[in-house]
């Protein structure tokens, strides 16, 4: 018998989860949560008993015992900055998330669910490739503002999944490889993967834009907007999050839509389009001298990746750089459990969470 695990991913609209056996996917299943039903909670972590209760309703249905479960894995949370791979969920991290969150967020939930079932359950719950992964060298986090300093947020879940697929499929180990990672969706973020770590990104307010945020903006003009007493903070934060990038120029998130504009002869939506492949390109590039140019692969994955007539004009652009690979989805799922799995066949080991060795070692506040 393989290993069984559950995987649980909460967003902000859903709760999705999988149970797997190994590799193999034995069912899957999106839980949607209402706008009304939403309504009811104060915040976020209010919404977790609630969502436990689904989840454990689902797995019910599906006649899944889940006293047959190996372990259980959630999406990491807003935490202060962690390294890549697989933290084992305790009570530190526990309080963290539910009374000290650094921000409010869907992700938060995957541990505090993992964690009470787990312990129901006697088994280990874990977390793998949080959203704050942050493996920058010293020299990646230095700005000329010195009042910040640059901290990593990228889809390193997916990120690191797509870059540890990639050498398994060509039969060689992740951490002797570098490998530039494109994740295209929603948001747009370039990770540079040297030997394992991740050591440098393009976050997605540092390159290009996407389909919902504005990516890199002159700042100086952002400042003369936001004193220009014409719009609220909230209103520029949407500019940036939310109401920027392609939404902002053509109304629509879908590129689909937008290459259905192009076939229509749409001038504006071919320049916007061009503009996004143009500024991808560029990230990459970036994070290319930071390999010095020694990049074995470029891996194009997230939902955008899906488009076959994106990823050739953006191939043409970086073909030069290294080979391009697809690998087109988010895949967030299969990402956890198989981080857990690789645990649970002990080729990779989890760390202890201790809060005060990771403010210490990031001086994070």
């Amino acid at each position: 018998m393989g290993y069984k695990i559950l995987a649980i991913n909460p967003g902000s609209t859903s709760t999705k989860i999988a149970v797997y056996e190994d590799e193999g996917l034995v069912f899957s299943k999106s839980i949607n949560h209402s706008a009304n039903e939403l309504e009811s909670y104060k915040n976020i972590t209010d919404q977790f008993e609630m969502r436990k209760e689904k989840v454990l309703n689902v797995l019910w249905e599906n006649d899944f015992n889940i006293c047959d479960l190996d372990a259980i894995v959630g999406r990491g949370g807003i935490l202060p900055p962690v390294k890549s791979g697989a933290y084992l969920i305790n009570e530190v991290m526990v309080d963290r998330l539910k009374n000290r969150a650094i921000v409010e967020h869907a992700s938060n939930l995957g541990a505090l669910i993992a964690y009470e079932i787990s312990k129901e359950l006697n088994i280990n719950a874990y977390i793998y490739d949080s959203v704050s992964v942050d493996e920058l060298t010293d020299v990646a986090r230095v700005l000329g503002f010195p009042e910040i300093e640059r901290t990593c947020l990228s889809h390193a879940l997916n990120s690191r999944a797509m870059a540890i697929k990639f050498a398994k499929n060509n039969k060689k180990d992740y951490k002797d490889m570098n490998l530039i990672v494109a994740h295209l969706g929603g948001g747009i973020t370039i990770a540079a993967h040297e030997k394992g770590k991740m050591v440098d990104v393009v976050s997605d307010d540092e390159g290009p834009f996407s389909p919902e945020r504005s990516g890199k903006i002159p700042v100086k003009k952002v400042v003369d907007m936001c004193y220009s007493e014409k719009y609220t903070h909230k209103e520029m934060l949407r500019k940036i999050r939310g109401k920027g990038g392609i939404v902002g120029h053509l109304n629509t998130v879908d590129i689909r839509k937008v290459e259905n504009m192009i076939e229509n002869n749409d001038e504006k939506a071919k320049l916007i389009y061009s503009a996004l492949i143009y500024q991808i390109a560029k990230g990459i590039g970036e994070l290319a001298t930071v390999l010095e140019g020694n990049v074995d692969a470029i891996i194009l994955t997230g939902g955008i990746a899906y488009s076959k007539k994106l990823t050739k004009e953006l191939s043409n652009k970086i073909k030069f750089i290294a080979p391009v690979n697809i690998l087109a989805g988010e895949n967030e799922l299969e990402a956890l459990a198989y981080g857990a799995l690789r645990i649970l066949r002990g080729e990779e080991n989890y760390r202890q969470y201790e809060e005060k060795e990771l403010l210490e070692s990031y001086s994070v506040n």
